[in-house]
């Protein structure tokens, strides 16, 4: 028993029987558990009980033992002076400051099945992909629990947005590439792509988007990769990016891209190419982003880009590939970039002045065909099936906010667990 998983039992009255007596004997009615406080304070405040027919209102406050009263100094604390309840799993000794003001002690460990134990226990203490996994139960997901999660997770990718905005003028644009620099990116190379997307004036990406070429070399200078030019494209790519170095001021500072543990069609060389082509094909991206109305018209926007022809026999610099074909956007890395950029951005944009929004981006998701990664077969393997990117996304979104932080007392499906037989 932990004093957290006490408040926890408290708050959602998870208790055998309900005929509460105080440590004297006198029936206890509860007739309002209170508010949890998360805060300072009393575990629980604006109470009501009802004993020897008489209802008192304050606060109540948890402890494992009576004596926690004591070893945590509460009676100096004017904070507990409205305690109308002391609320305990083992009273060990009495304490003379309620006895004098008429306090009454509850004692829970009778009240409490064992079961909720053993549970709890089996939660905490697994190193299984989730903690509840020798006893979880499809059938305990809540209902809308896929969609609540989901729209935390829109809420948590706006506020960054939003941070994003304050820092560059409430340029939504400029967001709008260092976010999409970002997903091309992926694990390895995502924050280094921000870092060089953040580092250009996105003023500049603007007055030469019309010029692929030197879209390239100012994403591949940027990148240190164009010292030493090894073939004839390269140094048209150095001289390009000489000049718009040297127009626009940009600094001597490199952010060099790893290559270490990537597939080919993920080098960064690939996409850095596909994502100066994506701006080279759209002008004014975000507002085309913004109108779109239909999961498949985002799909448009992105199913032609690929990289420079260069690319179409190598992977490196200077380094001809015996594999010669165009290096396209895939769909999977398309429902990528729509699932953890577009979307939440169009979010972003519209949650002030559209009440519908939230419904319409949950269509979006429900209309996209499920993930494949590991933490999804993972979810596979304990029954689950998906069809749809809602369902995946709320349960990546879950795995890492909840089950891989153990945070079991605030998940919709470990409260189902603990509750139930």
């Amino acid at each position: 028993m932990t004093e957290k998983l006490l408040q926890y039992l408290w708050n959602f009255k998870i208790f055998k029987h309900f005929d509460f007596k105080d440590i004297e004997g006198n029936s206890v009615e509860i007739l309002d558990f209170g508010k949890w406080n998360t805060d300072s304070g009393p575990d629980f405040l604006s109470a009501k009980i009802k004993i020897n027919n008489i209802i008192f209102a304050g606060n109540i406050e948890l402890h494992l033992k009576s004596s926690d009263w004591i070893f945590h100094n509460h009676s100096l604390d004017p904070n507990y002076q409205n305690i109308i309840l002391h609320v305990v799993f083992q009273n060990d000794c009495e304490i003379d400051e309620f006895k004098n003001k008429n306090i009454p002690t509850l004692e829970l460990k009778n009240h409490i099945d064992e079961n909720v134990f053993w549970k709890y226990e089996k939660l905490i203490s697994g190193n299984q992909f989730i903690p509840c996994e020798n006893i979880f139960d499809s059938n305990k997901i809540p209902i809308n629990f896929h969609e609540e999660n989901l729209l935390k997770k829109l809420e948590e990718k706006s506020l960054e947005f939003e941070n994003n905005l304050k820092k560059f003028k409430n340029n939504f644009e400029a967001v709008l590439f260092h976010s999409l620099a970002y997903s091309f990116g992926l694990k390895v190379n995502a924050l280094i792509f921000r870092q060089i997307a953040e580092s250009i004036d996105f003023n500049i990406i603007l007055k030469i988007q019309q010029n692929q070429t030197q879209l390239e070399a100012l994403l591949f200078g940027i990148s240190g990769w164009l010292a030493n030019p090894q073939d004839d494209q390269m140094k048209i790519w150095k001289r390009e990016f000489d000049f718009i170095k040297a127009k626009f001021n940009i600094s001597d500072l490199k952010i060099h891209p790893k290559f270490l543990r990537l597939r080919p069609p993920n080098f960064p060389t690939i996409r850095l190419s596909q994502l100066a082509n994506l701006y080279f094909q759209h002008q004014n991206l975000f507002s085309k982003i913004i109108h779109v109305q239909h999961s498949e018209q985002l799909f448009e926007i992105f199913k032609d880009v690929k990289a420079s022809e260069y690319w179409n026999n190598h992977f490196n610099f200077g380094k001809i590939s015996t594999i010669d074909q165009s290096k396209i956007l895939t769909k999977d890395f398309i429902e990528l970039i729509i699932l953890n950029t577009i979307l939440p951005l169009k979010y972003t944009y519209h949650k002030y002045h559209n009440e519908e929004i939230a419904d319409e981006i949950l269509n979006f998701y429900k209309n996209l065909s499920a993930e494949k990664n590991s933490v999804i077969d993972d979810w596979k393997k304990l029954g689950l099936k998906f069809k749809t990117a809602l369902e995946t996304q709320s349960l990546i979104y879950h795995f890492k906010n909840s089950c891989e932080e153990k945070n079991c007392l605030n998940c919709g499906i470990g409260f189902k667990l603990l509750k139930e037989n």
